[in-house]
């Protein structure tokens, strides 16, 4: 049986021509970057072109650049540093974040260490970007503003550069989990007013165990991980060297196709919604799926039956891939605390179906009919 995965939001496949340049740092080129001789140069020369490729494709300095473990490490790197090191004692974020950002800020709250109050969200998800201007208005205190860029279950997106435009007057620093969106969508950081922002080689058809965080020239902040001087003294630990140099390509191949790629998979995106509209009663789609919202993610509201209560199940018996929420909360299926957050109806079953370049519309047309034969 062909297994259909349409579950590229949790991960991607890796691209053989990623794989190929990684190759090298897995075989023979296997120096510590650290090392003085010719073995440790050659690696250390790869780290740093990986890096300025990095900053040019992100529109940043390669002194901004940071490669990290993932995004989850970036994003408790930021949030943490902007309490500690910047001043920050009160944090705005909202309740349908990613949980490396919400367990984050939670745990910061419970020890005490910073107050916390989450931005009201509009019926279709997004933000309500009045509510967060009136919430630092009345702050009185320095804060910290974490919010994502591409909501992974819904697929909003957030205005960043409006966003970033409030946390400016009102002298906040802004953190965005940008995990959805780096790799998918051009960014120019010298025009963007964001702190920091973190990305994930594997969200890109990269390697897993590889991420970015981009920490704004103008902040001063201290290591989350300490012991060696690595990454200019801002993370310890020997670099994943093959996962950097993965990182970097798989960005490269993502922005030199990113025209064509992403029409495709908006088409994609509006063919499979289209299709379920037509063959199967009673569907709705989360959050603000034609809107702003990202061209690779389709949340779908089935309306819940004995049989649709079994879907993820039966799709997974089919061999068909999506999955229910968020893919990092290690397979226990708690419900999704995005869909709890904007659409609170224990009446509805929702499914996330995220494509790639490497899915089709005859793909499509087998995942519709298997659904409605299940429902």
């Amino acid at each position: 049986m062909q297994r259909i995965y349409l579950d590229n939001a949790a991960t991607t496949p890796l691209d053989p021509q990623v794989l190929e340049a990684m190759m090298p740092y897995l075989t023979e080129k296997f120096g510590n970057p650290s090392s003085i001789y010719s073995y440790g140069r050659e690696t250390r020369l790869a780290i740093e072109t990986a890096r300025k490729l990095v900053a040019r494709t992100l529109g940043a300095h390669p002194a901004e650049i940071f490669f990290t473990s993932g995004g989850t490490e970036s994003s408790n790197t930021a949030i943490t540093a902007a309490v500690r090191d910047l001043g920050c004692k009160h944090i705005i974020s909202s309740p349908i974040e990613h949980h490396a950002t919400l367990h984050t800020v939670e745990y910061l709250k419970q020890t005490g260490i910073a107050s916390l109050n989450y931005v009201r969200l509009q019926a279709d998800g997004h933000v309500d970007l009045s509510d967060l201007e009136q919430q630092l208005a009345n702050a009185g205190k320095k804060c910290l503003v974490t919010l994502m860029h591409a909501n992974n279950e819904i697929g909003n997106l957030l205005d960043i550069h409006a966003v970033g435009a409030l946390c400016k007057q009102y002298n906040a620093i802004f953190h965005s989990d940008t995990v959805q969106t780096v790799g998918h969508y051009p960014f120019d950081l010298r025009n963007t007013p964001v702190h920091f922002i973190t990305g994930a080689a594997h969200k890109f058809h990269g390697p897993k165990g590889v991420g970015l965080l981009y920490i704004n020239e103008n902040v001063q902040i201290h290591p989350f991980i300490h012991g060696g001087g690595q990454e200019r003294n801002m993370r310890a630990g020997t670099e994943n060297l093959y996962g950097i140099v993965g990182f970097a390509k798989a960005l490269e191949l993502a922005t030199a196709n990113y025209e064509k790629e992403s029409t495709a998979i908006a088409a994609l995106k509006k063919y499979m919604a289209e299709q379920l509209t037509k063959q199967i009663p009673g569907i709705t789609f989360n959050g603000d799926a034609f809107g702003k919202s990202l061209y690779t993610v389709l949340n779908v509201s089935f309306p819940k039956t004995e049989k649709s209560e079994m879907i993820l199940f039966n799709l997974d018996i089919a061999a068909i891939c999506a999955s229910g929420g968020s893919a990092c909360t290690s397979g226990a299926d708690q419900g999704s605390h995005v869909i709890r957050a904007i659409n609170n109806d224990p009446n509805r079953i929702a499914v996330r179906f995220s494509f790639s370049r490497h899915n089709s519309t005859d793909e499509i047309d087998t995942v519709v009919a298997k659904l409605r034969e299940m429902i």
